[in-house]
């Protein structure tokens, strides 16, 4: 639904959209488990049918080259993520409605004195895709494995009791956010949906409509347009019952406390403005720590252009995208990192600036760091140290900006270092990315788990990016636990979530050192070459088409003409 009339009208046609809502609410209780599956699974086809619609929408107010491999990025981060997620709650669904736990089936394990739940592979697709990925949800202290299997579930434990209608405040960067918290909203909390669209992603509403059309038809969902005010006027709403926001901590701020000395006012006093409950993904400042080893020529350079992956992925408009690159100022090949870092940085593919602001937040940089170096549009300041490192930790830049600090000490007087910063200094606990040599593991031993422990982050990634965690359709997305709406820094709560497991603390994910054939020549028996989502992947849109087709309708006959794309990359 676009909203641009007159405000009489604007407010009329939300609270049209809102009351459509509230009726589709009733029907919402009366549908089984097992017909909310069989919605997911259409809606899972259809992600499918109409993804060459989405990611040209999104190719469009990206301003990609529809020629370029980096359109990739928007089959890959868009209805494959979409279509991942959808099936993975179809099936969980599919196991409540049989009266089984969605973690029956499940791998537990234990790290950190907690119970892990394995999320990734759980499928022989998985492992032959993703091979030597693997990704674990470690749960709460003090919460077993038969809790778990009993919690796992979440609302649709119960789903004839629904909870009201929640407002999804979109994202305007990655397009499978908005429709993936639609999903969440939906089923972990038996909710209805508004969706806001964020206005820079106004040209993904058809393509959006289409996809999610199974849950628009019953009254379930809604898909609005327009302004901020558009927004301020759903979350304000007094049929509204619960507000999701994917952005800045800034807006939601905003959203929760309001503006200028009435905000602080409120704040100071503990009176928010917003009178429901809120949940959020809001970002930060994402580390990548580099632990000192024995590295190859050829593993300098992998490193180096998985590195520039994490920060210039989608032009660096991500909510997780690496900003500061945390090393060893007495590593005896810092200086050799730095040669490959600073050539893959220059090397990765241009683009335009497409979302608002950029280059303001890139001139801020070069204004606090003059010494930064400059490549195509794109910051990277090698070697700060000390006070010279704040405000790099302490701004978001969401923009194209890498700035690498320097600690001193080796081994586990690194490590300790490295996570003090890390948990101490930088703003936000969204992800934290971790990459070390295998033997580098090996030795540390319990120091290396212990470094794992100590990262107070909703997703660590080791020898991976976080971004890999998100893709992880049944692996949690969100903040570390226990932020408060006055001090909210990376969020309240998770989505994603497919198995819906209760009280989830962090997602781990590891990955390879190197990509095949060198992981399988070195022992890692991983077959993964370079990942699709890397920049630098030439086949990365074939790739990821194939991706998203397979992700729509799963089967082995689709798996050779990914294989044979994915090789070439």
């Amino acid at each position: 639904m676009t909203i641009n009339d007159s405000p009489t009208d604007l407010w009329g046609a939300v609270d049209a959209a809102l009351s459509a809502l509230a009726e589709g609410e009733k029907i919402w209780a009366t549908i089984s488990l097992a017909a909310r599956a069989e919605l997911l699974g259409r809606v899972r086809e259809r992600t499918a049918q109409f993804a060459g619609k989405w990611v040209d929408a999104a190719v469009r107010y990206k301003r990609l080259d529809p020629g370029t491999a980096l359109v990739g990025e928007e089959w890959i981060s868009g209805p494959y993520a979409m279509a991942s997620g959808a099936g993975a709650l179809e099936r969980s669904l599919l196991a409540l409605a049989a009266g089984r736990s969605p973690l029956e089936k499940a791998h537990f394990g234990t790290a950190g004195g907690r119970t892990t739940v394995r999320v990734l592979p759980t499928s022989v697709f998985d492992t032959l895709l993703l091979s030597g990925f693997s990704a674990e949800v470690w749960l709460q202290p003090g919460i077993g494995p038969a809790e778990a299997i009993r919690a796992a579930g979440l609302a649709q434990l119960d789903p004839i009791h629904t909870h009201g209608i929640g407002v999804v405040l979109g994202a305007g960067n990655i397009t499978s956010i908005a429709p993936l918290d639609v999903l969440y909203e939906l089923i972990a909390h038996n909710r209805v949906v508004a969706l806001k669209l964020n206005p820079i992603t106004d040209p993904m509403l058809e393509p959006l409509t289409d996809v999610l059309e199974p849950f628009i038809a019953i009254g379930a969902v809604r898909i609005l347009t327009g302004a901020a005010d558009v927004g301020e006027y759903l979350v304000q709403h007094p049929d509204v019952a619960h507000v999701h926001m994917t952005g800045s901590a800034a807006t939601h701020d905003a959203i929760v406390w309001g503006h200028g000395e009435d905000a602080a006012t409120r704040k100071a006093a503990g009176r928010p403005r917003l009178d429901k409950p809120i949940t959020s993904e809001l970002g930060g400042v994402s580390p990548t720590i580099v632990l000192p080893g024995r590295w190859s020529k050829a593993d300098l350079r992998f490193q180096a252009d998985h590195i520039v992956t994490q920060r210039l992925h989608n032009g660096g408009y991500n909510c997780v995208a690496a900003q500061a690159v945390v090393i060893s100022a007495d590593w005896d090949q810092k200086d050799d990192f730095l040669r490959e870092l600073r050539a893959a940085y220059q090397a990765a593919p241009s683009r335009v600036a497409y979302y608002p602001g950029s280059d303001d937040r890139v001139a801020a940089a070069e204004s606090t760091y003059p010494s930064a170096e400059h490549f195509g549009g794109r910051v990277l300041m090698p070697g700060l140290r000390g006070d010279r490192t704040e405000t790099l930790l302490q701004t978001e830049y969401f923009a194209p900006v890498l700035g690498v600090v320097e600690l001193s000490g080796l081994g586990r007087d690194f490590t300790r270092a490295a996570a003090a910063v890390a948990n101490d200094e930088f703003v936000g606990t969204l992800g934290v990315n971790v990459i070390a040599h295998p033997a580098t593991i090996r030795a540390m031993g319990a120091a290396f788990d212990d470094l794992i422990e100590q990262l107070h982050y909703g997703t660590i990634a080791i020898n991976a990016w976080t971004g890999a965690g998100f893709l992880t359709a049944a692996a949690t997305w969100g903040a570390y636990p226990g932020h408060t709406i006055d001090d909210v820094q990376s969020g309240i709560g998770v989505v994603h979530n497919a198995f819906l497991i209760d009280r989830p603390e962090r997602t781990v994910v590891r990955g390879p050192f190197r990509p095949a054939p060198r992981s399988v020549l070195h022992g890692e028996w991983s077959l993964t070459p370079k990942p699709p989502w890397f920049v630098n992947n030439t086949t990365a849109a074939t790739t990821g088409r194939r991706l998203a087709a397979f992700a729509g309708a799963p089967g082995w006959g689709k798996l050779p003409a990914i294989f044979a794309s994915a090789l070439r990359g």
